[in-house]
């Protein structure tokens, strides 16, 4: 089954909003999943987080969550490159305590550095990450971005090496990929050759159960610039929905469109239909 997610509560929801009132608007619209927006600060108060997952339980509703914009893992400064992996750690354990099922981070950026190099200290991190699993978030994935500019660690395949060799699947954004490649990625077959590629790494059952984002996106030489709502941006959206469709894709889809919850319930709705 695959859900289709607002980033953060809708822009529609009454009074000032927030993550307890999000989830029960974008429930009653119809919507049934949510990604927690934690890209500026993670929540500090644990007895609020589990109510939030005590509210998302009771309405069948599924979570994922963001982590802090604020990390690099290949930092030549120790100070940044702890400080980078507290704050994973940090949204890894109150996503837990949420209930929330994975954890997007941007994980790196190559600095100048060769991208092999920017590799190996993301896997040394995620490696000390991990050892604090079973205490902290035993049930919840970290999920390293596919991003969209040429200066930022995360093509498809380095999210997958590291995926694959930890037990983790990344968070698959076909956006930052269609930006990255400067307006490639944008059709049926290449998007095709995305899911063999990715169930080439991790398995045909991995593509049942994956932390998707997709929007509309501007994007120049550099790549991403900035995310656009769907219908005014030149992603193939409807083509895209049919292939999530005959593939039988599964998991969450967080749809990044800055309309949120009308472009949600419009990729929803398409893909009900199809």
């Amino acid at each position: 089954m695959l859900l289709f997610a607002t980033p953060g509560a809708p822009l529609s929801t009454p009074g000032k909003g927030g993550t307890l009132k999000g989830i029960a608007h974008a429930h009653s619209l119809g919507i049934r999943a949510m990604e927690m927006e934690w890209v500026q600060s993670v929540p500090k108060d644990p007895k609020h987080v589990e109510q939030i997952g005590k509210l998302a339980a009771s309405l069948k509703f599924s979570l994922t969550a963001h982590a802090s914009y604020f990390i690099n893992l290949n930092s030549l400064e120790k100070e940044k490159f702890d400080a980078s992996k507290k704050r994973i750690l940090d949204a890894l354990t109150m996503a837990q305590i949420a209930g929330a099922k994975s954890v997007c981070v941007h994980a790196a950026f190559y600095g100048g550095r060769d991208p092999a190099e920017a590799l190996e200290n993301v896997r040394r991190a995620t490696d000390q990450l991990l050892k604090k699993k079973s205490t902290y978030f035993p049930d919840v994935n970290l999920a390293y971005e596919t991003m969209g500019k040429h200066t930022q660690f995360g093509t498809l395949e380095e999210t997958l090496i590291v995926s694959k060799e930890f037990g983790l699947y990344p968070c698959l954004d076909a956006a930052h990929l269609h930006a990255r490649a400067n307006g490639g990625l944008n059709s049926t077959k290449e998007w095709n050759d995305m899911f063999d590629l990715y169930a080439k790494y991790l398995g045909n059952k991995s593509l049942k159960n994956m932390h998707l984002h997709y929007s509309g996106i501007e994007y120049g030489l550099k790549g991403e610039k900035k995310h656009l709502p769907i219908e005014k941006s030149d992603a193939q959206w409807k083509d895209f929905l049919k292939v999530l469709q005959k593939r039988g894709i599964g998991g969450i889809l967080v749809n990044e469109s800055p309309l949120m919850e009308k472009d949600t319930l419009l990729l929803q709705k398409t893909y009900n239909t199809i």
